[in-house]
């Protein structure tokens, strides 16, 4: 068994906008195994300044992760436990290894193109005039949900957008979600909220930043609209820490983005926890290629969720490889007759 690694820089088409800044590239990792007669992809997707494992020793751990391949993934991905976005690579690399098709990792009505994943159409912040663009072309595609990025911008002009959106589409047309990335302040956020509850939204992600877990306790418990913890469940790595937070914040949501907390194995944790507790859930990419959405979308579908995931960034980048995903009717799809275009 050996296995080796490499990094790539995917480029967005736009800058695409967010409350902690402007993206123009991702940097991702690829892990590549093989036993000499087959071999397996595994993405470790890491989002510089938001993932747990952004550290300086994140390539030494690639390198100690292939001299020690021959552990298998069990050993590795417990020993793996502060570096979750590899310990999703590594996941996906031994299933991909262990595959018929090292591309189709979870066969399925999904895989064959029988079935289709509902997802929201996602809006990046940006002038006004360019987020209402976007939602119009989100709307025109047939996506009966739209996420929008809130936050950077000017608050008033956001609440226009929204009202904009309102005015043509009832909620029963269009389901909108917003994510503010943590932008509102403790003191601030109620008020926000309950402005942001006239358009009759879905819900809310992570209104104000990880980590405060009274202030957001507070906020569940009196919000007027539905709140989605996000980026709370990052660096969490324990199913008693998992619990202790959510008895404590009670969210109404919890959104999943395997790169960040675990893999399948660390996501399926959270997914057990918040089913014990009647709390509602989704998957979301974090902004993988094609590879990792690729997985992830597989894996997704088995969960036999109804509600639209955020599977819906494979477009965004100029040089992601051609993959049989395909975007359509506001769903994801597998089209089992493209082919894959994996060339690092």
């Amino acid at each position: 068994m050996q296995a080796n690694y490499k990094k790539y820089i995917l480029k967005f088409k736009r800058p695409s906008g967010t409350s902690r800044g402007v993206l123009t590239t991702k940097e991702t990792w690829f892990l590549q195994i093989t036993d000499g007669k087959r071999t397996g992809i595994g993405e470790c997707g890491i989002l510089r300044s938001l993932s747990i494992d952004d550290r300086p020793d994140y390539e030494d751990k690639l390198k100690w992760v292939c001299a020690n391949i021959h552990t298998g993934p069990e050993f590795l991905w417990e020993e793996l436990k502060e570096f979750p976005s590899i310990q999703f690579g590594v996941e996906m690399a031994f299933r991909s290894l262990n595959s018929e098709n090292k591309f189709e990792l979870f066969p399925s009505e999904f895989t064959r193109g029988e079935a289709a994943i509902p997802i929201n159409g996602l809006i990046w912040m940006g002038e006004r005039d360019y987020m209402k663009q976007q939602i119009s072309e989100k709307i025109e595609a047939g996506f009966d949900c739209i996420k929008m990025k809130i936050g950077a911008i000017d608050f008033e002009t956001e609440l226009e957008l929204l009202k904009y959106i309102r005015k043509e589409f009832s909620p029963e047309e269009i389901e909108l979600r917003v994510d503010a990335n943590g932008a509102f302040s403790a003191e601030g956020a109620l008020e926000k909220l309950q402005r942001l509850s006239d358009f009759q939204l879905h819900s809310i992600e992570q209104p104000v930043r990880q980590g405060q877990w009274e202030e957001m306790a507070e906020l569940c418990a009196k919000t007027p609209l539905p709140i989605a913890l996000d980026e709370e469940l990052i660096g969490i790595f324990d199913s008693e820490e998992k619990e202790k937070m959510l008895n404590k914040i009670q969210p109404q949501y919890l959104i999943f983005k395997p790169s960040l907390i675990g893999g399948f194995k660390g996501t399926q944790d959270w997914i057990d926890l918040a089913e014990k507790q009647k709390t509602g859930w989704w998957i979301t990419s974090a902004l993988e290629s094609n590879i990792g959405l690729n997985a992830i979308a597989q894996w997704t579908y088995t969960k036999n969720t109804k509600i639209p995931q955020g599977l819906g960034t494979g477009s965004l980048y100029t040089n992601n490889f051609e993959s049989p995903l395909e975007v359509k009717h506001g769903q994801i799809q597998y089209n089992p007759a493209k082919k894959w275009d994996f060339n690092l």
